[in-house]
Order: structure tokens, then C-alpha cells, then sequence
């Protein structure tokens, strides 16, 4: 417990020292990652909405960073998680355990992995759509999945095996809503991805012969 009340403290004091709100403008931030923020208590829910343990709730922090960026996302997921915790009926320790391995780790995942993308690979559109929507999103929720098994009592008839198959599905799902909405975004909606620029993903056909 104490691990993870450290990492929510540490995430939320970056987040706050960066003063992300300054970039959103005097219209607040865009409605989409708002709609975003709203349906994310349903996903971090799912088990309780089933009422089976064996089902895995789905992140949605790595979308929620492709659209708003690391530093807004982090805030975001704290009143999500409180909103988890009050409609589920959870203990606290339960709202914050999922608040880091539902939220911020594979969220901080998909940044870091995003900047290695970034980085590494050549700025080609699809580089964005597989690379930060697909793969970066299957790897952070994937990793994060396995990293929280040491962290949290297995459901009654379950082992680790067991959960982390089922929790590598999950993140391959989630993989694919995510490139898919990325994909959608990109190509209508570009301007409700914080993370996604023209100038850097859409090849410069412009220069001369």
C-alpha cells in the first residue's frame, strides 16, 4: 500500500509542477478526453459490473495520453478513481491499487514507450497509429498487468498463470480499440490528439525536384 501511495504522490506532484492546464486554453479541455474520463470508471469497473474477479478491467490511460498528454491524464485518473471507489463500493486501498496499475503506471508506460517511438523510429504516420496506438498501448497495459500480480490477493480459484493470460487478453483488446480510435482520430479529429502533430508524423512532399 505504501508503494502505491508513493507513486500516486509522486505522479500527481509532477503532473501539478508542469501546470498542464495552461495549455488548453480559456475553452477548457476538449470534450473528447472529457467523454474519455467519464466512460473510464465503467472500464475500471468492469469486474464489479460482471460480479466475477476473473474479468479484467480495461486502462484506457494510454488513449487518455495520446489525447490529453501524461501530465492531464495523471490528474484526470485521480477523480476517476474516487468515483471507481464510491459507485463500486471499495476500500480505499482497493481505489488507490487500481488508481497506479490501472491508470498511472500504464499511462507512464505509454509515455515513455510513446518518446522512444518518438525518438527511434521515423516520423511516418502510421508509426503513430501502430506504433504509439497499438504496440506502445499493448506493451504499458500488458506490463503493468504482470507487475500488479505481486501487489494484490488472487480472486478465489485463480493463480498467477491463470490471471496473467487473462490480463495479456485484456491488453491485446485493448490494443485494438485503442490503434483503431487512434487510426479514426488521426484521420478526422487530429487536433483531440495532444500527442499527434502533423509536422511531425505526415511525410513533407513539398520539397522541390
Amino acid at each position: 500500500m505504501m508503494v502505491d501511495l508513493f507513486l500516486v504522490v509522486l505522479a500527481t506532484a509532477l503532473a501539478l509542477a508542469l501546470q498542464p492546464w495552461r495549455a488548453t486554453g480559456a475553452g477548457g479541455p476538449p470534450w473528447p478526453w472529457l467523454a474519455c474520463c467519464a466512460v473510464l470508471p465503467l472500464c475500471w469497473g468492469a469486474d464489479l459490473l460482471a460480479d466475477s474477479r476473473i474479468i479484467q478491467p480495461l486502462s484506457g490511460a494510454s488513449l487518455l495520453v495520446l489525447l490529453a498528454g501524461w501530465p492531464l491524464a495523471v490528474l484526470a485518473l485521480l477523480p476517476v478513481a474516487g468515483v471507481v471507489v464510491a459507485l463500486g463500493d471499495l476500500p480505499w486501498q482497493e481505489g488507490l491499487h487500481r488508481l497506479v496499475w490501472l491508470g498511472l503506471v500504464p499511462g507512464t508506460l505509454a509515455m515513455l514507450l510513446g518518446a522512444g517511438v518518438r525518438r527511434w523510429l521515423p516520423g511516418h504516420l502510421f508509426i503513430y497509429i501502430l506504433g504509439r496506438g497499438f504496440f506502445t498501448t499493448w506493451i504499458a497495459v500488458a506490463l503493468a498487468g504482470a507487475l500488479a500480480l505481486g501487489r494484490a490477493t488472487n480472486p478465489v480459484g485463480t493463480d498467477d498463470g491463470d490471471l496473467l493470460l487473462a490480463r495479456f487478453l485484456t491488453a491485446s483488446g485493448e490494443a485494438f480499440i485503442t490503434g483503431m480510435l487512434t487510426a479514426i482520430f488521426v484521420a478526422y479529429r487530429p487536433d483531440w490528439l495532444a500527442t499527434y502533430s502533423d509536422r511531425l508524423y505526415l511525410p513533407d512532399d513539398r520539397s522541390p525536384p
